[in-house]
């Protein structure tokens, strides 16, 4: 039986990561920073949970001995610059140097849609930048062909939906109780990808991979929306004014960031950061320069049935 460890295991693509290696004979280890996180993924045969902060490098290279492989989906959205730095290219530096000391054959990293790593500081937003920044830690640390020290598969996934999501869920909620929906960056476009078919290409790389260049595989559903399409959709799915939803009132740029500075001093985690817009100033949709999801053998659900199921629901 080959044993992984996901880190970020624990989270809404954690969950079905963990579920899928579990269904295909994986045994899993998630290291969680408190176990209680981490409860629901007890019931899956299998898998254990350790209480471990990934960012403690020794805990770390503990945690990853007598494994064959790592997935790393560990990830933020919102917060500083040096906050986006320890989780998106000091944790790839300590996750690649566990790796060497404990012999991990095969790495599978989630990165994001519209991540340069040729030239990462190009990108519009921290987070972008940030996620170029690791994803070159890691292909340098790889390296390629007989030499190779792992087998690296970095997998860009566009905005990701599915039961339990804090995007399609989070637009139906707000619809609930707003009278109208003021949306900033109301036109950029969006490809979304269903979360078990980002589950899968996890699986799907880390039986595929093999030693020699990194892969770079981009994750996206078959269809593009903008996110005021989003928003709309969001509303028909859950019956929300008899689906017709709130009136989605566009707003222009400096405005939005005007609703992301008033966002950001909310208490908890904002719902949009001017970090989040700046992101969106570039579309997030397939290249068309790097393989897909069909090339791992997958095909790409539709958004339309899967969420009108899970928000009908509600």
């Amino acid at each position: 039986m080959k044993k992984v460890v996901v880190l970020g295991g624990s989270g809404f693509v954690g969950t079905q990561v963990c579920t899928a290696f579990t269904r295909a004979g994986w045994q899993v280890t998630v290291p969680s920073r408190a176990r209680a996180h981490a409860g629901h993924l007890l019931a899956l045969p299998s898998l254990s949970v350790l209480e471990v902060d990934v960012h403690d490098e020794q805990a770390l290279c503990d945690t990853l001995a007598g494994h064959d492989a790592v997935v790393n989906l560990v990830a933020i959205l919102h917060g500083s610059k040096q906050a986006f730095e320890k989780v998106h290219v000091a944790l790839p530096q300590k996750i690649v140097r566990a790796c060497l000391a404990a012999r991990i054959g095969q790495v599978v990293h989630l990165s994001a849609l519209g991540v340069d790593a040729v030239q990462p500081e190009s990108a519009p937003s921290m987070y972008l930048r940030s996620k170029g920044q690791g994803e070159v830690v890691l292909m340098q640390a790889a390296g390629s062909g007989a030499g190779a020290a792992f087998a690296l598969t970095i997998l860009r996934p566009s905005v990701i939906f599915g039961a339990g999501d804090k995007f399609l869920n989070v637009f139906a909620r707000l619809q609930k109780v707003l009278p109208v929906m003021p949306l900033a960056g109301a036109e950029a476009r969006f490809q979304p990808v269903w979360v078990q078919d980002v589950a899968s290409a996890v699986l799907r790389s880390l039986k595929l991979a093999n030693l020699g260049a990194p892969k770079v595989f981009e994750l996206c559903g078959p269809q593009v929306f903008t996110l005021r399409e989003l928003v709309q959709l969001a509303a028909q799915f859950s019956g929300i004014r008899g689906g017709r939803g709130r009136p989605v009132i566009a707003l222009p740029r400096w405005l939005g960031y005007v609703q992301a500075v008033l966002m950001e001093l909310a208490p908890g985690e904002p719902l949009m950061s001017r970090d989040n817009l700046d992101s969106m100033r570039i579309d997030n949709v397939a290249s068309g320069n790097v393989p897909g999801l069909s090339h791992l053998g997958l095909a790409a659900a539709s958004l339309a049935p899967i969420a009108s199921a899970y928000l009908g629901r509600k």
